[in-house]
């Protein structure tokens, strides 16, 4: 099969199973650089902006598919994944990536791999719960707004959507109190075996200089592709390589690359757009197309180069590098933070802060005073003063009450992994970064691929230890 289409399958599957975890998409916690607060990322503020309240809505139909005749098709120590789980995750996937357009693999292919992507889950929610991990209805509460948020509703018209497709509102709630609590231990299990230093920043600033970092880049690349039949005899792949080459050396000879690519490519882009693959992140390209065109500059020809579908031909047609922003818009806040556990839940945190909302607005007290009295954050001597903050330097529900914030106005409480927030926007401004708040920002950009490449390992590492019993395949 198609390559790309797999790994555009692949790469879909992995966004699915952890949107809805981003449905709080929290940062690593510690203290700021001026050691007020605990919101920001150890070692400073994130590159990325921060990740909005995701979760994949279910296709039209999708869950009113039959549980009849349903049967178990793996076990993962001791907990069943039935048929009718895989069908409805299936139904998903395959529904967002007829969204995104292009082929759609092999079923069964994409059904096997729905279904590892279930284990995976049941084994991290199994661990989460071994190790005491809990989720208060306030968090799935904060959610749930930021889901329908996320998908311009309202979180009435949110459940009466879900309800057309066949999804009730428990269901849907577990669904995201498990993606928090995957969330929750991925944050506790993954975030300590992440270290930045400054060499790690250096080559970072190097090879975003050069272009040659994938993750800062988008590229749009023209292909060719000469399919090579399988169980191809020496005589036919030699033939077909003569080919690939035919189209390379017309294309350095200066002829047009969507006249060649009509002429030449088996790839259905080569006759509907003329071989152009389309403006994209580096990471949505094959290993391969990245790989061999990695550094070079725009209007370089690679090829023929080989893969398992056959021979290309690649085109540099355009590059954008990720830089460093000059200016960004800064914003001045306060908070009261509430720190839970087993005396404070989330729940009872909230209604205290909900209170001291409530008295602020009608002029009864004073903010600054209500923090330096009951904030349990270093900022509480200050009144909860955080001061002037670039994009990126808290964790992505509190920048998220800040974006909604005009100058004055106070945020509804908020849970993040520190406990629960009530947030006041002072000021606004955009502000030029200086050379030391650059090389912070890409501190953050180096944290944050660092932790996805930690997380794949303990993903792995956890998914090793489990006990898994495949039973009968998924239909």
């Amino acid at each position: 099969m198609n390559h790309r289409v797999f790994a555009l399958a692949l790469a879909t599957l992995a966004s699915m199973s952890m949107q809805g975890a981003a449905a709080q998409g929290l940062r690593p916690s510690g203290a700021s650089p001026s050691g007020k607060s605990g919101l920001s990322a150890p070692s400073s503020p994130s590159a990325r902006p921060p990740a909005a309240p995701s979760i994949t809505l279910p296709a039209p139909g999708a869950g009113a598919a039959s549980r009849s005749a349903d049967f178990i098709v793996a076990v993962v120590n001791s907990e069943p994944v039935t048929n009718y789980e895989v069908r409805s995750r299936l139904a998903r996937a395959e529904a967002q990536l007829a969204k995104q357009g292009g082929a759609m693999p092999p079923r069964d292919l994409l059904a096997r791999e729905v279904l590892e992507r279930i284990i995976v889950e049941k084994v991290q929610l199994q661990q989460a719960r071994e190790s005491g991990i809990k989720v208060d209805d306030m968090a799935v509460a904060q959610a749930e707004q930021g889901v329908a948020r996320q998908n311009d509703m309202t979180v009435e018209q949110l459940y009466a959507r879900l309800g057309r497709d066949g999804m009730s509102r428990e269901r849907f709630r577990e669904e995201l109190r498990n993606q928090l609590l995957q969330q929750r231990l991925r944050e506790r299990e993954v975030e300590a075996r992440v270290k930045v230093t400054d060499l790690d920043v250096d080559q970072y600033l190097r090879e975003e200089q050069k272009g040659t970092d994938p993750t800062a880049m988008e590229i749009n690349l023209g292909h060719v592709l000469v399919l090579v039949p399988e169980n191809a005899s020496p005589v036919q792949v030699a033939e077909r390589q003569a080919r690939a080459q035919r189209a390379a050396d017309k294309v350095r000879a200066g002829e047009d690359f969507a006249a060649v690519a009509r002429e030449f490519s088996d790839a259905a882009e080569g006759q509907r757009a003329g071989g152009l693959l389309g403006l994209r992140p580096a990471d949505r390209y094959p290993e391969l197309f990245v790989n061999s065109t990695l550094g070079l500059p725009v209007g370089s020809i690679v090829g023929p180069v080989r893969s398992p579908a056959g021979f290309h031909v690649l085109k540099v047609v355009e590059r954008v590098t990720a830089g460093m922003p000059a200016t960004v818009v800064q914003n001045h806040a306060r908070h009261i933070l509430l720190r839970t556990g087993p005396q404070l839940s989330e729940t009872a945190a909230a209604t205290r802060l909900a209170d001291y909302r409530r008295r602020v607005l009608a002029g009864q007290a004073d903010f600054a005073a209500l923090a330096r009295e009951h904030s349990q954050d270093g900022s509480a001597k200050d009144g909860g003063d955080l001061g002037w903050a670039s994009p990126g330097r808290y964790v992505p529900e509190f920048e998220q009450a800040l974006d909604t914030l005009k100058p004055g106005e106070i945020s509804e409480p908020l849970v993040s992994r520190f406990g629960v927030h009530l947030v006041q926007l002072l000021e606004r401004r955009e502000a030029k970064l200086t050379q030391r708040e650059q090389r912070e920002m890409a501190r953050g950009a180096v944290r944050e691929k660092k932790l996805d490449e930690a997380y794949a390992t303990w993903a792995q590492e956890l998914r090793g230890r489990a006990y898994v019993e495949y039973r009968e395949p998924p239909q």
